[in-house]
């Protein structure tokens, strides 16, 4: 398959540039596999389309403040992960500015470059460190053409997030409340979202592609909860990340450890039986993830529906629930 097959126009206007008024009055466009059927519902209608025995699986991974400017805007920092003695693998810009030994200036602390990897990432160690939550700026995706507020602090954030380490959020989870969660049967997993999330797929041929690594825990109690689970209902791509990279490497058990797994058509999916989530970006690796899940026909069928309804697009947008088979 060709990234090119995975494209569709979408109208600017429809970028969600914001929550909306309540977390689960957003729209939700059901998707059945089997029978092609498109339905217009709200999310606060999920509850209606499962059975007793389903699972809800979630990524309860939380949003830190990860990006960090100099006192006068025109460095930026990104942090990416941790390292060894207190340093910080990061995404930097202007790269002159962080030449190896270079000391920058950023927010109240200083900056030291340590190593320049290959990939333009950088080794840096701060002194003092940062407070992410005093110093700090949420990494809203590129598509939301503002800087963060005081608003995004909780909305740009499940109600239930635990994990401290994501960069980015596990966006199909935003629709949630309290309220609703507490009707389902649930689970969780954690999937630290990095920076890899928002790259663009460079390459014309799919099988080209090389996916980003990204860090998963399995508690003992998910994995016996979803080993028995009937049908599992994935909230999330990074949700159908772990379920599927676990089940094809030995199958769904408690643990720690990094994926890289890359779903696209044709996929035969082991362990999700149905996935919640929002609309994707043109020829990304999220839309050809869900694609897998029904046919690539179908998927942009569904986008086009949801492009004349005039549904809300992106992180802060309306969302879809695809079902592979009945309950």
């Amino acid at each position: 398959m060709r990234t090119d097959d995975f494209d569709f126009e979408l109208p600017p206007d429809l970028i969600a540039h914001r929550p909306g008024e309540r977390r689960d009055g957003s729209r939700m466009l059901v998707v059945h596999r089997e029978s092609g059927k498109l339905e217009h519902r709200r999310f606060r209608d999920f509850p209606d389309y499962l059975a007793a025995e389903d699972l809800v699986v979630l990524n309860n991974t939380k949003v830190v403040p990860a990006r960090f400017f100099s006192p006068d805007g025109r460095c930026e920092v990104l942090r990416l992960e941790p390292g060894p003695d207190e340093s910080w693998r990061c995404m930097v810009r202007p790269g002159k500015r962080f030449r190896f030994g270079a000391q920058v200036p950023i927010a109240g602390s200083v900056a030291s470059v340590l190593e320049v990897c290959e990939d333009g990432t950088r080794w840096l160690r701060f002194d003092p460190p940062l407070d992410p939550y005093r110093d700090g700026h949420l990494a809203l995706p590129p598509y939301i053409a503002r800087a963060d507020d005081v608003e995004d602090r909780e909305r740009y954030q499940t109600v239930y997030a635990a994990k401290e380490g994501a960069i980015a959020a596990p966006t199909a989870g935003l629709h949630f409340t309290p309220e609703i969660l507490a009707r389902l049967p649930h689970s969780f997993v954690t999937l630290h979202v990095g920076a890899g999330t928002f790259l663009p797929v460079k390459v014309e041929e799919v099988t080209e592609h090389r996916m980003h690594l990204e860090h998963f825990e399995v508690t003992p109690e998910a994995a016996d909860r979803i080993q028995s689970a009937g049908r599992v209902v994935a909230v999330g791509t990074t949700v159908v990340r772990v379920l599927e990279h676990l089940a094809a490497t030995g199958g769904i058990r408690a643990g720690a450890g990094e994926t890289s797994i890359f779903i696209y058509p044709p996929y035969q999916f082991r362990r999700v039986d149905a996935l919640l989530t929002n609309f994707h970006l043109p020829k990304s690796t999220l839309l050809m993830l869900v694609s897998a899940l029904a046919n690539r026909e179908l998927i942009l069928e569904a986008y086009q529906e949801a492009i004349r309804e005039r549904y809300r697009f992106y992180s802060y947008g309306d969302c879809m629930l695809l079902i592979l088979s009945p309950s």
